[in-house]
This record gives structure tokens, sequence and C-alpha cells, in this order.
């Protein structure tokens, strides 16, 4: 039985969302400004695990005598985080690193797959937690959240789909706790 227009069409959308995930990421590592390495090194690192959030919610907990909001905050960023992990081992997808050789990541290789990025998971985690309790905060919270899964994709550690998919869990753990 010969395959039908529909089902190479089917196939096709795939390879074409991988493909220009491919471009994107290559673009951006290829395209990556010296003086911008340092700082998006640093808040790689502080976004590690949740960390750079997980201060704000202290301090937001403190500032707002709401110790339950620290609770919400760091049980959906970690929840996010170990999620993405279990999801990463499951479906091992290689990080970049693993495909080109050049240029070299900005920060070491991870040892897990690349899909979902747990950094944009927990990120976004903790920026909808925040967002759903303070309008006001929504915003900074989200544009940190993106910058942090932006690094990833610069430090060259992730595709662009890993980031997203990250996000997407993040936004869906926070909403749920």
């Amino acid at each position: 039985v010969r395959p039908g227009r529909a089902d190479r069409e089917d196939q096709a959308a795939p390879l074409l969302l991988i493909s220009l995930d491919r471009h994107l990421e290559r673009w951006v590592v290829l395209h990556r400004v010296g003086w911008l390495n340092t700082p998006v090194v640093d808040l790689t690192r502080i976004a590690t695990d949740g960390l750079v959030f997980i201060v704000a919610g202290l301090v937001l907990a403190v500032l707002w005598r709401r110790p339950w909001f620290f609770v919400a905050l760091v049980t959906a960023t970690l929840a996010a985080d170990w999620l993405s992990y279990a999801l990463r081992q499951l479906i091992g997808r290689d990080r970049p690193p693993l495909v080109y050789a050049e240029p070299r990541p900005l920060v070491s290789l991870p040892h897990t797959g690349a899909f979902p990025s747990g950094h944009s998971a927990s990120a976004f985690a903790a920026a909808t937690v925040i967002a759903w309790s303070s309008r006001r905060l929504a915003v900074p919270a989200y544009v940190l959240a993106v910058l942090v899964a932006w690094s990833r994709v610069y430090v060259g550690v992730h595709w662009p789909l890993d980031v997203i998919g990250g996000a997407a869990l993040g936004v869906l753990v926070g909403t749920l706790v």
C-alpha cells in the first residue's frame, strides 16, 4: 500500500519543526555576542533548580507575610524540575553539542537528555505561581523566566523546542499548584 498525500504531509510537519528548531539553535549559538556571554552564563547558573526564583519567592513571602506562598512556589519549582528530569530520562533527546561539535557550549554539558528543559520548567512554574499571586509581578516574573529559558539555548545546551516544552510544563505545574 502506497502512503497517501495526507500521510506524507503528516510526516513532513514534524520533520519541518525539527529542522526549524535546529536552524534557530544554530543561529543563536553562531551569533553570540562576546560581552553578553558572562551575564548569560551567570543567569543560567543562578537559575539552576529555580534558585533565583526560590530566593525571590522567599523575599516576597516575607514582605507579604504569606508563608504559604513560599511553600507553593518551592513545591511548583521542584515538581516541575523533577518532572522535567523524568521526561528527559524517558525521551532521551540529544543535546546540541552531541549533534554539532562547534561552537562548544559555554557551560558544562548536562548528562541527561535535552527535552524538556528543567531550567525552563522550574522558571515558568515559579513565574506562574508569582503571576497567580500578584498581577503586578506577572510580567517581570515571566520576563525573567523567558530570559532563563533563552539562556539555555544561548549557552548551547538546549534546542528552542526544549525550552518551549519546559515552559509549557512549568506553566501547567505552576497552575496546578
